[in-house]
């Protein structure tokens, strides 16, 4: 059965899943914007937000082929859940800005990870990298901080590859 008999209304697999890509690719691309050009450094979890949506733009392009259906239908239930990963890690992220509940001790300011290091070598200009702290908001915009806004997109674009496995089921 074609993708246009199935549902008029709704996109095709193909451009559901291209679309969710594009999601990702998105968010990545605002990320490495803040980061680089801005110059917001971010902390060890803004990274583990960012891998889960590398997967699911590795994903988008395999499933964007044409495959049979039930390739395509566990395709797009991976990128649906690489991109709920994310949320998943954004919501954990979020608490621990807000101060709900704890962190992991390597990037929050209450840490041991931090404890080994001396004033000196938390003030040396030469070092690699800044320390950004996980439990501490550095941006936010209309009361939403950054982990905020990945997982209201990331549940968007989860549910973008719901639709998408939807379709292919219905190619069945």
């Amino acid at each position: 059965m074609s993708d246009t008999t199935l549902s008029p209304a709704l996109p095709s697999r193909r451009a559901l899943i291209w679309l969710a890509g594009a999601g990702s690719l998105g968010l990545l691309l605002s990320a490495w914007f803040y980061q680089y050009v801005i110059g917001l450094a971010p902390c060890a979890m803004c990274y583990w937000q960012r891998w889960p949506h590398i997967a699911a733009i590795v994903i988008a392009v395999l499933a964007a082929a044409r495959l049979p259906w039930g390739v395509a239908f566990g395709l797009a239930l991976a990128g649906g859940f690489a991109a709920a990963t994310s949320a998943g890690i954004g919501v954990y992220h979020s608490g621990v800005e807000r101060g709900w509940w704890e962190g992991p001790a390597s990037c929050t300011s209450g840490g041991a990870g931090l404890a080994g290091l001396s004033g000196a070598d938390l003030l040396d200009p030469a070092a690699a990298a800044p320390i950004v702290l996980c439990d501490e908001i550095s941006w936010q915009f209309l009361g939403l901080t950054m982990a905020n806004y990945n997982v209201l997109i990331s549940l968007g674009i989860a549910g973008v590859w719901g639709l998408a496995a939807w379709r292919a089921g219905m190619e069945r």
